[in-house]
Order: C-alpha cells, then structure tokens, then sequence
C-alpha cells in the first residue's frame, strides 16, 4: 500500500508543477495579447493629446491630410483622375445606350418604309408590264408583223425567164434573177474552179494565181453553189500560143453552155476577163453570153450593154503588192513637164506630117465632118510644144517597136519602166480615146490610166465617148480631166488655169482610187463584187473585229479612290453621268440607202471621211463604208449585221445623248505599274469597260490580284509583241468612244472626262492631252520628230487619247500594210502612224486638251521612250510615213481646248453656270 501511494505521491508533484506553470504561461499570454496593446494605445493617445492637434503622429488626420504626404500624393492623383474617367465613361455608356434605342427606332421605321417601297414597286412593275402589253397589243393591232422574206432557190434546172429579143437589151430588171439574191442573203458568190472548163488551161498563170488569192481572201465567196446570188467565171487572159489557137464564139458559147449551173441562159453569171496587156483580145466579142453579165477592159458600142456589162480595169500587180517606195510623192504639185504623151498610131500621121496648118474645126465643120480627130490633136500639141510656153513632151512616133494595140488605138511606147519614169517628172499625162467612136473602152487607155494615178498624174482624158473603170459608180470628175476632142485648141488654158489646191485635192483623189481599185488582184476582185452588190441594193457584209482571247485573272480586294486622282484641279465641269456601263446604241441592218438615200449617195459631196470612203472590201459605193458601223463596209459598234450608216453618219455629227468610253490600255511585263493605273480608275465617271491589251508572250503571275474597280476589266491576250496591238477593233470594246492609255499615264478623273466631252463634239478627231509637232529640216532636207514646247501642234500622243473605233478599223485593216510593218520593226511610231492615217482622212489637225504636256507617272520605271535612239527612230518613221502617203497629211493647230470655268472666278452671290453636254 504504502509503495503504491508512495509511487503516487512520488510521480504527483511534477504534474502539478507542470499543471502550474502552464496555467502562469496563459496568464502571461493573454496578458501580453490584451492589456498591453491597450496600455500602448492609450500611452500614444496620451502623446498626441500632449503635442497639440498640430503634432499628432498616430492619430487620424481631418481634411485629408494624409495626402500631404510625398509619398502618397502620385497615389491620390491617380485615384482622383481614375475616378473622373469612370464618371465621363458612365456618362459615354448612358448616351450610347440612349442613341441605340433611337437607332432601332429608326431601322423598326426603315423596314416598314422598305416594306411599304417593295410593296409600291410591285404594283409598278405590275402596271409596267401591263402598260407594255397594251402598248404591244396597239403596235399589232396598228403594224403588220414582218418578218424577214422567205428564201426562194430555184431547181438546178430552172429554165430562167423567157430570153430576151436581143442579147443588147440586157438589163438588171431583165437578165438578173432577184429572186436569187434577197436583201439579206449576204450576197454568195459562186466561182467555178479554173480547172472546171475547157480553156481555163489556157489562162495566163499570173491572173490565174492572182484570182485565186483573190477569192480565197474574199468574205463573200462560198463553196455551195445551190445558195449562191452570183456566178463569177474567169474567161482570160488567155495566154496566147501558136500551138493551141482561141476557140471561135461558136465553140465558145457551146462550151459556156455547158457550165454546170449555167441554166440554159446563164443568168446571175459574170464573165470576168482580166488583161496584163495593152492589147488583149476581145475574148467574147462576137460571142453571144446570153443573160450572162461580162466584166472586161475593151468593148465596142454594140457589144456594151450599159448598165450591166462592167468597165474593169487592166491587173498590172497580179501577185505583188505596190511598192509605195517607188512612188514620186504628191508635191511639189506643178513637176518639170506641164503635160507628157508617148504613142503612135501610123494611120493618124499623115495630116500632121503635111508644112501647110490644118483646117480649123469650124472650117472642117462647115464641109463633111471629119473622120478623126487625132490629126488635129497632133497638129496642136506640136504646137504648144514648139511654141516654149511650157515644158511639154509629146511624142507621136516611138523610138522602138510600139506595143501592139487595137486599130485607131494610141499604142503604148517603150517599158513600163521607161514610161513610169516620163510620167514621175509630169503634172498631167494626156490619155487620147480611140479614134474609132465605136471603140468605147479598151486596154491601152485603161493601161495609160492606171499608170498615171500610180504616179500621181492627173490623167487628162481627150474624148467625152471613153468609158473610163467602173464609170456608173465611180465620180472621176474628182481625179480625171475629161475634155471633148473638139476643145483641144483651149486645153493648154484650161491646163494652166487649174490652182495649186486643186491640182492636190485631184491628185490625192487619184492616189485613193488607185490604191482602193486597181492596185492589186484582191482590191480588183473587191471591186468588181461590190459593183454588182451595190447594182442589185445588197447591203455589204460586215468588217470583222479581232477576237479577244481573255486571259482569266482573280480579283482582289476593292480598289479605293486617290484624292488626287478626284481633284478637279481648275476644272470646273457640272453634273456628271453617272450609271452603270452600257454599250453604243448597235446599228442594225437597215435598207434606207438602198431606196430613198441612192440619188444622194451617189452624188453626195465628200464628207469628212472621203478620203478613205470603204475599205478594200467594199471598195464602190462613195459613202458606203465612210463610218464605222454604218455596216456597208464596217461591222456596226457592238456588233449587228450592217446596213445601217444612215443612222450612224446622223450620230456621228452630233452628241449621243447617253455614252460611255472603253478604256483599251497596252501594257508590257509591268505589273505594279499595272495594277496602279486600274486603281486610278476607279470611280472614273462614263468608264464602260477596261481591255488591258496584255503585249507580253508571258503571262500574267498566277498570283496577281487584280484590282476590283467596279467595272470589267478584260484581259486579252496578243498573238505577238506589237504595238499595233493597241489600236486592234477589239470584239470587247462596244463602246464607239476609246480611251487609249499608256499603263504609266498619270491623268486625273476631271481630265480624262473633260477630254470624253470634248470628243464628243468632235467625233471624228483625235482628242488627247500632250501634244507634239512635225518641222522641216533645211539642212538635211527631211522631216523631224519634236517634243518641246510650242505654240502650235500636229499630233497628240495616242499614250493618253481619245479616238472613235472606225479608226481602228482603218488602222488595222486598211493602212498600207508597210507602215504597220515599220511600226514592228522600230517598237516604235504607233501613234504617228494614227495621226497620220487621221490627219489623211478628214484633212484636219487633232485636239490638245488642258495644258499637260507629259502624262508619265511619277516613280514609275522608264519607258521605251527614254531610250537614247527615240527620236531617231521617230524622225525616220515621219519621213517614211510621207514616202507612204506621198504628201504630209499631218495638219498645224494653235488652237487648245479648256473648260469653260478654266480659272474663273465667280462672285459668291451668282449660281454657276454650267456647260452640259
């Protein structure tokens, strides 16, 4: 017991110890935690209260005088000033919140407005169609519906009408089949193979390859002869040989007879009998044709059937083409011989050769009028050749064997060589008509005629009793002196009297109409189509237009519009069109001319375009292709089918009331510079479309983004690198209004449409902005290129330009093929080679707009035009150019057109006027 309590007793006392010293560890704890920080409180309260409000350390501040100090101050500005933004921000959301709610109080209205509008269109476009089919209903019930005419195409074996009492009677209304050739059958002709009948072996190998070219080139020509309006045969020349002699008539006719479709009378047939010589046989003289029309350099009176038969001139080029180098240019208008005549006829010598003078015509008149009068045209031209009042040169006797001619015929003398080179150095060249009267056309005068416009001689045509090459449709009086036989006492006074201006106007005319009829095969073969198309009032076929092969691009993202390029600058030009792009009003076929307009047609004065009135194929009618589109020559501006230059020559002498431009752009390899000029374009008021004439053989990078301007952009693509690619009739461009652009022009929006209103008033020229000017080089006897700042210009750079299509028609399909050649050869003088062709045809000078000078881009890579040899290659192309045309058709201006507000400054209180176009 006791070692147990002893135990307890023992092992108690340390846990009271323990048990006591923890409750003392509490005690001292919780006195710390409690009481001393309220002894320590109250020590500090003690202290602030002892040192005055003003010395307080720990206790609170009134006023906020815990930010006077430093190191707080940047705390509380930052609090105050994020405070503010907080209020304005609360205030900014209040507003917002306020402007949303009438925003969608006004798009709630705007959706019951469009509701109300769609609703009101509906019952417009309901009355509309309504208002439409009445007006339809009234047309019907007011027109007959026509329609074109039904085809009618005999059998093979129709037997015709009956034949006519006699063979000279032939006349359209008579011997042609109408019936055949509807107004729009587009005119087929049929040509028998040479090979088809008996003496096409016989044919001169020349006319025959000539032909053949001809009619391989020629749009009317096709191979069904089941369709065909016209039969064309080609009966000579024949190439004489002793071995095989002409067939007589009588196996002549049989042999015409048998012609697969000559249909018992050979109506709608045309013999063609070309000659290379001055005498040529008289193939189908004495040979009756039948209903057949024969087309021929010689006939006698009986034989000529007018009104059917053709006139046609000699083939001289059969396969080779002019060489415009060789020909004497058109001035000096007066040359060294006042007038020239190389020929002999021996039966014609005897009076001439007599001491004593002839009769005068009044004596010779008053007895038996005399049988020729050549012996008195001998005797007066030796006259005025003896008497030195002129320099004249006739010769009546050749130096060596004359070329043979018909009888009472003036046979030709020498080469043609040496006869070309006499008539270089003549103002005039005398053709004398054949002394027999029945001889109303033959060879040898058709020879002298042609050589004389070849050269630039003003024939002069002795006896009124000559028909001349396609008389009843050509005016000779524009190219040709005709003078009766009897006035041959006053031709020298008539000679002298003609003026400077008149001896070129007649000259230049003459140079057309050789290069236009006569020069080559295919424009002979032309001819002759277009004589009897226009007999029988067919419209011609439409020229073509050069498709554009599109190179396909991606658009990239929408173009915006350069503030500089929207300064009107000094420019003030009113209201501006705007609307979206629609092509030139389209030409259809019409048949006014061919009824009511012939009698003016052909007796029209020259137009503005007489110069080159049609192209080579249509090469008759005076007015008949003189426009673009008027469809007689030139397919109409966003295509139809032709027929229509009635309405088109009334447009193009006046402003169209709605039009816009194309703006046909060549480029070369530049694509930044590219895509910068189409940016630029964007927003251009009247723009249609844009045709980027892609020069390069490499296409564009696959990557290129190409700007969106709100407009086609049509990339075509080029079969070579040219610069005749830029003034190509593209298919794309349907507007008659073509802007041609450099890929660097540098031109504002009020420029480019001030130059589109200015053309619009002048149609027919070129409108640009640079302008530049041809002169004369004393020293060196030539023309030159120049580009600096003058008072007066002749030509407009075509880099930044307006021009009408019809132009590109010329340019490309009837300017001489060696000016386009020289233009491939330098890379260079496209744009002379425009003015030129310009200048040529309406004898007057372009238009300069604004005072700019240049157009080039700044920051834009060089051009070609930099290049050191420019000007040199620029100098040679004028130069060439006149050889071409024979004279220097580019014409000098002073004149410059501006606006009508150009820096004018009006009074604040006056309306501006405005100057609609």
């Amino acid at each position: 017991m006791q070692r147990s309590g002893g135990i307890v007793g023992n092992s108690g006392q340390p846990w009271v110890l323990r048990r006591v010293r923890l409750t003392w560890l509490s005690f001292m704890l919780f006195f710390i935690l409690v009481f001393f920080p309220l002894i320590a409180h109250y020590y500090l309260t003690t202290i602030d209260e002892a040192g005055g409000p003003d010395k307080r350390i720990f206790g609170p501040r009134p006023g906020g005088e815990l930010c006077e100090a430093k190191h707080v101050q940047d705390l509380c500005r930052i609090r105050e000033s994020v405070s503010e933004e907080l209020l304005q921000l609360e205030a900014k959301r209040q507003e917002l919140n306020g402007e949303i709610a009438r925003l969608n109080l006004r798009i709630e209205a705007c959706k019951r407005s469009i509701d109300s509008a769609k609703q009101d269109l509906l019952q417009l476009k309901n009355v509309i169609s309504q208002t439409e089919h009445s007006y339809k209903e009234l047309m019907a019930q007011n027109q007959p519906k026509l329609s074109l005419p039904v085809r009618l195409l005999p059998d093979k074996d129709d037997p015709g009408y009956p034949p006519p009492k006699s063979a000279q009677n032939c006349r359209l209304h008579t011997c042609f089949d109408y019936a055949r050739c509807p107004l729009t059958s587009g005119f087929p002709v049929y040509v028998y193979d040479t090979g088809s009948y008996p003496w096409g072996e016989k044919l001169d190998p020349l006319v025959k390859q000539g032909f053949a070219s001809s009619v391989k080139s020629s749009v009317y020509v096709t191979d069904n002869p089941n369709i065909a309006c016209l039969y064309i045969v080609l009966v000579g020349e024949i190439q004489e040989s002793p071995s095989s002699p002409p067939a007589s008539p009588l196996d002549l006719e049989k042999q015409l007879k048998v012609l697969p479709y000559w249909r018992l009378d050979g109506h709608n047939h045309l013999l063609v009998h070309l000659s290379r010589k001055s005498l040529t046989q008289n193939f189908l003289y004495n040979v009756s044709t039948g209903r057949a029309a024969v087309a021929q350099s010689t006939f006698f009176e009986h034989q000529y059937r007018e009104g059917f038969d053709m006139v046609v001139s000699p083939l001289v080029h059969a396969l080779s083409e002019p060489n415009f180098l060789e020909v004497p240019p058109q001035v000096p208008v007066k040359r060294k011989y006042l007038f020239t005549f190389q020929g002999e006829k021996v039966e014609s010598l005897r009076s001439s050769l007599l001491e004593a003078p002839p009769q005068s015509f009044e004596e010779e008149m008053e007895g038996d009028p005399p049988a020729d009068y050549d012996d008195r045209i001998i005797g007066t031209l030796k006259a005025v050749q003896d008497s030195h009042l002129d320099q004249v040169l006739v010769e009546f006797t050749c130096k060596n064997q004359p070329k043979p001619s018909l009888p009472t015929e003036w046979a030709l003398c020498g080469e043609r060589e040496d006869r070309l080179e006499v008539l270089k150095v003549s103002t005039f060249a005398l053709v004398i008509s054949p002394g027999d009267v029945q001889l109303v056309a033959s060879a040898g005068c058709s020879m002298r005629l042609f050589e004389a416009l070849e050269v630039g001689v003003i024939p002069v045509v002795l006896g009124d009793h000559s028909k001349l090459p396609y008389h009843h449709l050509i005016r000779w009086s524009e190219a040709v002196i005709m003078v009766p036989k009897p006035r041959i006492t006053e031709l020298h006074f008539l000679l002298r009297s003609i003026s400077d201006n008149d001896l070129l106007a007649m000259r230049r005319q003459g140079r057309l109409l050789w290069e236009t009829y006569f020069s080559t095969s295919e424009s002979i073969f032309s001819t002759i189509l277009a004589s009897v198309r226009t007999s029988i009032q067919i419209p011609a076929a439409p020229i073509r237009e050069e498709p554009a092969q599109e190179i396909p691009h991606k658009a990239g993202k929408l173009a915006g519009t350069d503030a500089n390029m929207a300064d009107n600058g000094d420019l003030d030009l009113g209201p501006v069109e705007v609307e979206p792009p629609y092509a030139s009003p389209r030409f259809l076929r019409n048949f006014t001319y061919t009824a009511a307009d012939v009698y003016r047609t052909w007796n029209r004065a020259p137009g503005p375009f007489h110069l080159f009135p049609h192209t080579p194929l249509d090469p008759v009618l005076p007015s008949e292709a003189k426009f673009l589109g008027s469809g007689t020559g030139f397919r109409p501006i966003g295509g139809g089918s032709g027929g229509s230059g009635k309405e088109f020559q009334a447009a193009l002498g006046g402003n169209v009331p709605r039009e816009q431009f194309t703006v046909v752009m060549l480029t070369y390899e530049r694509e930044e510079v590219l895509m910068n000029s189409l940016e630029r374009l964007n927003g251009l008021p009247y723009l249609n479309k844009v045709v980027v004439v892609w020069n390069s053989p490499k296409p564009p990078s696959d990557d290129l983004l190409w700007p969106d301007i709100g407009l086609p952009i049509v990339v075509v693509r080029t079969e070579k690198n040219s610069l005749n690619n830029r003034f190509l009739p593209w298919d794309a461009v349907e507007t008659e209004a073509i802007l041609s652009i450099d890929d660097d022009a540098h031109l504002r929006h009020d420029e480019i449409m001030f130059g589109f209103r200015v053309w619009r008033e002048a149609r027919d020229r070129i409108v640009g902005f640079p302008g530049r000017f041809h002169a004369w080089d004393v020293n060196h006897q030539s023309w030159l290129y120049n580009s600096n700042y003058s008072c007066e210009l002749s030509m407009v750079l075509t880099g930044a330009a307006f021009f009408h299509k019809y132009y590109a028609y010329l340019y490309s399909y009837v300017m001489p093929q060696a000016i386009r050649d020289m233009v491939d050869e330098y890379i260079n003088c496209e744009d002379i080679a425009m003015n030129f062709l310009v200048s040529h045809i309406t004898r007057k000078p372009p238009i300069k707009v604004t005072s700019r000078w240049t157009f080039r881009c700044p920051g834009c890579p060089q051009a070609l035009s930099h290049d050191d040899s420019h000007f040199h290659e620029r100098h040679k192309c004028i130069n060439f150019f006149v050889k071409v045309y024979g004279y220097m058709p580019l014409l000098y201006t002073q004149f410059r057109v501006d606006s009508v507000l150009f820096k004018t400054r009006l009074p604040h209180d006056k309306t501006k006027c405005f100057k609609f176009i």
